[in-house]
């Protein structure tokens, strides 16, 4: 569809910096004797990009673009252990963890137990594009890449389930042990994904990074879409409905997050009054998945916090944090 003239002329044309060009042409493979999906994220409007102090407003330097793309590789970090391990068993390899800040362990996940070939073949296409996107914006930040954090995928999806009510205190629930649970805790990430790329994306001012994070947000559009509908085929809306509930409970006094339905009608795509997707700020990101309502720097599925520059969740009742 796209000859490499065309994606290393775009990149170039989008990049703020040389630096910028060369990472993310490295990264998506122009450089070399193919061009991989990664490319495609890269192309950019065919618009001179030529950054001066000037241009940037103290507010654009409050967060850097590289923060936010850590703060984005933490979350595909997390997307890609559950995957990966509910498919293969096991995890990201050594060679795609490591990075400055502390690394640490994963602890829970095994292979589940598919009952159909769909879903076992969902779940496999899933966990190979988290873990090309890990293995994107680590090429993509390169020394600045921050290292895989301490995961739980064991006693945090028991919290989570308890907090929507499927489990009663004491219980257990592992997203692991059946597809239909595997569904219901894929739920738990895939709309918090897309919410995240487009909270972030108007904080982006590299047009480079701003194009690659679309990428991925379409991307993570779709495995949200597709977890929706087979959770509705498999008659899973309460449950999902509940897992909503919860997460709406933690991230601030605002109702934006939906269910499967929605006033008694089946709601695939979750959006406002304009058909438009909405985003979450980092801090409530953070606060749904270290499953606290409060500013916390730590928790749930993050037990020792994530990396890199952007680490605390939301101040309660704030309605802009």
């Amino acid at each position: 569809m796209f000859d490499k003239r065309f994606i290393s002329s775009a990149i170039s044309r989008s990049a703020e910096n040389p630096l910028d060009r060369r990472r993310f042409l490295t990264a998506a493979g122009v450089t070399g004797l193919g061009v991989g999906v990664a490319a495609l994220a890269g192309a950019a409007p065919a618009q001179a990009a030529t950054v001066t102090p000037s241009d940037i407003s103290p507010s654009d330097q409050a967060i850097s673009d590289s923060a936010i793309l850590n703060f984005a590789l933490n979350l595909e970090y997390l997307e890609a252990e559950f995957y990966l391990r509910a498919v293969t068993g096991v995890g990201l390899d050594s060679t795609m963890i490591d990075g400055i800040d502390p690394q640490g362990p994963v602890v829970g996940g095994h292979k589940v137990p598919f009952k159909t070939a769909q879903i076992k073949a969902i779940a496999t296409e899933i966990a190979a594009d988290e873990k090309a996107h890990v293995a994107f914006l680590r090429a993509a930040l390169g020394g600045a890449k921050v290292s895989r954090p301490a995961i739980d995928l064991s006693s945090s999806f028991s919290a989570a389930a308890q907090a929507a009510g499927l489990i009663k205190a004491g219980e257990t629930f592992d997203p692991f042990a059946s597809e239909e649970n595997f569904l219901l805790g894929a739920f738990i990430f895939e709309d918090v994904g897309v919410t995240a790329y487009k909270g972030a994306a108007p904080l982006i001012y590299n047009k480079t990074y701003l194009s690659a994070a679309a990428g991925i947000l379409s991307v993570e559009a779709y495995h949200a879409g597709i977890i929706r509908t087979s959770l509705a085929t498999k008659g899973l809306q309460a449950p999902a409905t509940a897992i909503s509930n919860a997460r709406d409970s933690l991230d601030g006094p605002t109702d934006d997050d939906q269910g499967l339905t929605l006033n008694g009608a089946l709601n695939l795509v979750p959006t406002d009054a304009n058909s438009i997707a909405y985003g979450r700020t980092a801090e409530r990101v953070l606060n749904v998945v270290y499953l606290t309502p409060v500013q916390i720097d730590k928790g749930g599925f993050f037990p020792a916090g994530i990396n890199g520059a952007i680490v605390a969740s939301g101040n309660p009742g704030s309605a802009t944090s």
